[in-house]
């Protein structure tokens, strides 16, 4: 028969077990099997001094009392006549992409209407930007920065990104300072944030938090290729789903900013619709995936490539359209005069054509290529469903001419001088306007009738 352990014994011989193991449980081993443990550092040495944190001042004029709008009023408080204002601050991120010229990208919600932007590197220099331009249906912005010993990060083709590529994420959440989070891409081609034209966002589960949008994600080879932009939220703190921005758009983006200060948009000159299962039924086009063809515009590429309502674009330049969002992405990226050619289905079969992409100045013109005065605006045909007679303001820059003479987005331009203009042709053959003559604008806002004159 076994003896009963002794107790006593039993826990003498557990503690000292347990302190010989103790100095083995100290510290991870500099290897294993010879081979050193993976680290992310060697990489973020290398790629942390491109990205950079970004601060921005916007001066909001203060509301005060009506009663102070009125002289006798200001006179008998001695109150001063210049409007008061509040400064509010904002934090982000941005990422070196060119060392030689300066160039930051960030997202343009980072930079907004900003009256000041300064850049901070990760060596502590803190230095002026420069505003170079901006995006809004993409949420990108360039701008400059002047300093000697730059570190850059090199653009990937994003396009060759797979879902469970690792990524890392490199920002300033919350004012911190810099910081880096790790993951995966997640999902390609997402779609669905508000506000913004084009989407094709890259999905990552690594922790992107407020003051990290306009920051890098990168690969594991120190590539940038995407810029952060938002995160999914529902309650207000980070789930593990983040997007960013692909490097190839970014980059199309940055190089249109740079050479022209907006970004000039090709277009088929086409309408379409989703091309849903019901519609294939009817259309006889099997499992076919494409989008509709609606209305084709006078005298756009599409019409004289000889497109019809009821056609279905199949593929443009051998890139599927599976939605009307994928083909908005595709057209909108799309150099200006670039010929590509188009895959569409008609009366059970399918044809292929060739057609230049086109600039429609009849949607859409940024004001400085009409007037020097109108740096900064940006003007577009009014939606069909807002019936209304006009041309509207869809950006105004603030501190340039147009914003000081009291021009707003959302302004309606019903005419120019006296004369009155109903939509964007009318309005751009009332130019050129001689410098030395007044620049006068009618607007609608709000119901009510204002006047803007831009000197």
């Amino acid at each position: 028969m076994l003896a009963k352990p002794n107790p006593l014994l039993m826990t003498l011989f557990m503690a000292l077990a347990l302190t010989a193991l103790a100095p083995a449980r100290a510290a991870l081993p500099a290897s294993v099997d010879g081979q050193p443990l993976p680290s992310l550092a060697p990489i973020l040495e290398r790629t942390t001094p491109a990205v950079v944190n970004i601060s921005t001042q916007t001066r909001v004029r203060v509301q005060t009392s009506p009663f102070f709008n009125d002289p006798f009023f200001r006179r008998f408080f001695d109150t001063p006549s210049m409007p008061r204002e509040r400064v509010q601050r904002s934090l982000g991120s941005g990422v070196i992409v060119d060392a030689e010229a300066g160039l930051v990208l960030t997202n343009n919600h980072v930079i907004d209407n900003a009256d000041d932007i300064s850049v901070t590197l990760n060596d502590g220099r803190e230095l002026v930007a420069e505003f170079i331009g901006a995006d809004r249906d993409t949420d990108l912005a360039v701008v400059r920065i002047d300093a000697d010993d730059l570190a850059e990060l090199p653009l990937f083709d994003s396009d060759a990104l797979k879902v469970g590529d690792f990524v890392v994420a490199v920002g300033n959440p919350f004012g911190l300072g810099q910081t880096v989070t790790s993951g995966i891409v997640s999902a390609l081609g997402r779609s669905g944030l508000r506000g913004l034209e084009y989407q094709n966002f890259i999905q990552t589960d690594a922790s992107i938090n407020p003051g990290n949008s306009g920051g890098a994600l990168i690969n594991l080879r120190g590539e940038l290729v995407g810029i952060n932009t938002a995160i999914f939220t529902p309650s207000g703190g980070n789930v593990g789903i983040g997007f960013a921005i692909p490097a190839s758009t970014a980059e199309y983006v940055m190089n249109q900013l740079v050479r022209y200060g907006e970004v000039r948009r090709g277009s088929l000159g086409v309408d379409v619709q989703d091309f849903t299962q019901e519609l294939r039924e009817a259309l006889d086009a099997g499992d076919r995936a494409g989008v509709v063809v609606t209305r084709v515009e006078g005298d756009s590429a599409a019409d004289e490539a000889g497109l019809q309502a009821g056609d279905v674009i199949l593929a443009l330049d051998d890139r599927l359209i599976d939605s009307v969002q994928t083909l908005r992405n595709i057209e909108g990226l799309m150099a200006v005069g670039r010929e590509v050619e188009v895959e569409y289905w008609r009366n059970g079969r399918e044809r292929r054509a060739e057609l230049a992409i086109y600039e429609n100045l009849d949607a859409r013109i940024a004001g400085q290529r009409l007037d020097p005065r109108l740096d900064g605006v940006v003007l577009v045909r009014v939606p069909e469903r807002a019936r209304a007679v006009g041309v509207l303001v869809q950006d105004v820059r603030r501190s340039t001419p147009a914003w000081e003479s009291g021009l707003r987005p959302g302004d309606l331009i019903v005419a120019v001088g006296r004369d009155p203009v109903r939509n964007l042709p009318e309005l751009r053959k009332a130019f050129p306007i001689e410098a030395d003559d007044e620049l006068a604008f009618e607007i609608r806002r709000r119901g009510r009738a204002y006047l803007a004159v831009i000197e």
